[in-house]
Parts: structure tokens; C-alpha cells; sequence
């Protein structure tokens, strides 16, 4: 008995001495890191910074028809009546033209007499620059006959230039460093009146893309 005794005693003994696995997780334990979104940046909203001509009649046209005959680069875009409804179809509103200084809006409705519009759009000797053209060209068709001359498509050179963006707002943001608003887009562009909202809207999207163009020629 007492050998047995002394045998437990020490057995209890050496048990004790072993170390005590603690088996919950270390605090100490390597867990993986979650990379840190990047800070978002706020852009400046910038917009058309000179004069807007309006042109809602064919003598309209002819008052600015000298000042066009002398510009060899133009911002190009158009807007048409949104469509909300499955086969509404509309022709389009506005035919906007664009130098850093003046823009000049077209309301086509208005409009009867286009050929100083076509001899500028025909022109190979002047540079017609804007976003997504193609669609815009093909449904101008639907107003007046001309054949397309001297345009320079943003997407391709924005490619060519290897950008991440190839919409009008994306590309601002990542080249000039300053955004425009799309908010009027889906406005009435064939109101009796326009807003001056609108008209601003109108302006901006035809000068962004001279501006992009003369920023994208200077970048190697």
C-alpha cells in the first residue's frame, strides 16, 4: 500500500509539471490584413466658361455664320428628347458646336435651312471632336443629307492614350482632374424654352470635349 502510495504521489507530481495547453486561439495568432480602400477623391465641378449662342431660327443662323466660317476646331455633341416608352422614338433636339470661347446651339426643330451647318460638318479641313459620335452622326442623318468629314472620335484616341475611362464625365475626371454634371441629360430638350440650366448642360458637354482633345494631343 504504501509503495502504491508514494507511486500515485509521484505520478501526481509529474503531471503537474506538464505545461498547460491553453486551447483557445492566441491572441498573438497572424490574421490577414484587409487592404485599405483608397480615399475617395472629390472632383471640382467645372462647366462652359464663355458665351452661348442660342440659334432658334434660320436667321439666327445667318448672324453666326461668319464667326463658324472662321473656326478650324470644334467640340461636337448633340441631345435628343429622352424616350421612355418601347418604340418612342424622337430626332434630335440640339446639334451643339463648341471653341474654348463660344458655343454655339443649334435647335434643329427650328431650323429649316441647314446647308452652313453641313458645309461646317462636310469640311475636311476643320476638326470636329466629341464622344460616341457615330450614333450621333447616324441620327442627324434623320433631319438633313450630309456627309460626315474630319471627325475625331475621344474613345479611339482615349485608347490609343491607354485611359481607364471612356465616357465624357470619367474621362474629365482622369485627365482634366474635374468632373461635369450628367443631371440634365434626361431633361425635355424640346421645350418651348429651355432652362438655363439646360443650356449650360448643352454647352459643357460640346467645350469638355475640345478640352480633352487638346489635352490628349499634348500628353506623349
Amino acid at each position: 500500500m504504501g509503495n502504491s502510495e508514494n507511486k500515485s504521489d509521484s505520478e501526481k507530481q509529474i503531471n503537474s509539471e506538464k505545461p498547460i495547453v491553453d486551447e483557445k486561439p492566441s491572441e498573438l495568432a497572424i490574421t490577414p490584413q484587409v487592404k485599405p480602400e483608397p480615399p475617395q477623391i472629390i472632383y471640382e465641378y467645372i462647366s462652359f466658361p464663355g458665351k452661348i449662342h442660342l440659334i432658334n431660327s434660320d436667321q439666327d443662323l445667318l448672324s453666326v455664320a461668319e464667326s463658324l466660317a472662321s473656326v478650324k476646331e470644334f467640340g461636337f455633341d448633340t441631345e435628343t428628347r429622352p424616350s421612355f416608352k418601347k418604340g418612342e422614338f424622337y430626332n434630335v433636339a440640339l446639334l451643339q458646336l463648341s471653341t474654348e470661347t463660344d458655343a454655339y446651339i443649334f435647335r434643329l426643330h427650328y431650323i429649316s435651312q441647314y446647308q452652313i451647318i453641313k458645309t461646317i460638318l462636310q469640311n475636311p479641313e476643320v476638326v470636329k471632336v466629341g464622344v460616341a459620335i457615330r450614333d450621333d452622326l447616324k441620327h442627324l442623318q434623320n433631319t438633313f443629307q450630309f456627309t460626315p468629314n474630319n471627325f475625331v472620335e475621344l474613345q479611339t484616341l482615349a485608347k490609343l492614350k491607354q485611359l481607364k475611362n471612356f465616357g465624357l464625365k470619367g474621362m474629365a475626371e482622369e485627365v482634366l482632374h474635374a468632373t461635369i454634371s450628367k443631371g440634365p441629360k434626361t431633361t425635355n430638350w424640346e421645350a418651348k424654352k429651355l432652362t438655363d440650366v439646360q443650356l449650360k448642360y448643352a454647352a459643357t458637354d460640346a467645350w469638355i470635349g475640345l478640352m480633352l482633345y487638346h489635352k490628349l494631343k499634348s500628353v506623349e
